[in-house]
């Protein structure tokens, strides 16, 4: 039995399941407060944070005994959903879907505290991802059909670019560029994360949600939420004489898959199904399902611990 964990937030059931990654063996289940969505490791994997989006609360977790440690609560707290770590600056970002704002909370010392909150201007602000360099962090903007982008050092946003319809999964490829998820026209918008000009767009299947590259780098997964499946991109496929983003492959998984997660070395994936109540497991090279894990009612946000 490895050391690894998988962490798993079932939202119906207000828990997280933690799992063996290698036997899908329920390890640990830990209670929450109402609704935990999305989930981050620490820089140095000892805690763990989740939002609980109905429940209005910021939660830390020791990753050792699984007790939450610190609870975190604000009154412009409206959904707290998306959490990205950048590491650099010792920050943990967090965006708010209702209230349309961003939170910055330091994480470099035993507690988590935070250091400045801002809006986005825009409409349900979703999703947070940062550039490799962690200068500019980009935020979905599900009901304004863009993305927000923020200089990370001054907090100041420096544009809102268009994309497809109610974007929602989101990151920067080191080379593909920003890759943005769009629920509603289910299309990959990929961006120029420096000029902000769009570079192009790929298919995708039905309501994709989220964007997640593979180890390597190579690959970026995406789960197609009412497609049941999970899209394959290519992030150096050539077509019409370019390298661009494409989609190669689609894996059929369970019932509205959702949160994606890579093991580190990249072999396997890891996607919760949110309505068959399981974690479907995949070969990232063979790109098709090899196993599924039982875990609790309605599971979402996941996050790979490595130990």
């Amino acid at each position: 039995m490895t050391d690894d964990r998988l962490v798993v937030l079932n939202k119906d059931e207000d828990s997280i399941s933690i799992v063996d990654p290698d036997s899908g063996e329920t390890i640990d289940r830990v209670q929450t407060d109402f609704n935990p969505h999305e989930v981050e490791i620490g820089p140095d994997g000892k805690e763990l944070y989740v939002t609980c989006s109905l429940g209005g609360t910021l939660l830390v977790l020791n990753t050792d005994s699984w007790e939450i440690i610190q609870r975190i609560e604000h009154e412009q707290f409206d959904f707290p959903h998306g959490l990205a770590l950048r590491e650099s600056a010792d920050e943990l970002w967090l965006a708010s879907t209702y209230s349309s704002r961003v939170f910055v909370f330091d994480v470099a010392g035993e507690g988590v505290e935070l250091r400045s909150v801002f809006p986005t201007f825009q409409d349900k602000s979703h999703m947070v991802a940062f550039t490799p360099d962690e200068e500019t962090a980009f935020v979905a903007n599900i009901g304004s059909d863009n993305v927000t982008a923020i200089d990370a050092d001054e907090r100041e946003i420096v544009g809102d670019i268009p994309v497809g319809e109610a974007p929602e999964g989101i990151e920067v490829h080191p080379e593909g560029g920003l890759l943005v998820a769009n629920q509603d026209d289910s299309r990959l918008t990929v961006v120029d994360p420096e000029t902000f000009e769009e570079q192009g767009q790929a298919l995708l299947g039905e309501t994709p949600i989220r964007v997640v590259s593979s180890p390597n780098g190579r690959h970026v997964f995406v789960p197609n939420r009412e497609g049941n499946d999970v899209s394959v991109i290519d992030t150096s496929h050539e077509r019409n004489d370019e390298i661009r983003p494409w989609e190669i492959a689609r894996i059929p998984v369970g019932i509205w898959p959702g949160g994606t997660t890579f093991d580190p070395t990249g072999e396997r994936a890891f996607v919760a199904n949110n309505k068959t109540n399981d974690v479907s497991v995949l070969d990232a090279d063979e790109w098709e399902e090899i196993d599924r894990y039982d875990v609790g009612l309605h599971p979402d946000g996941i996050a790979y611990l490595s130990r």
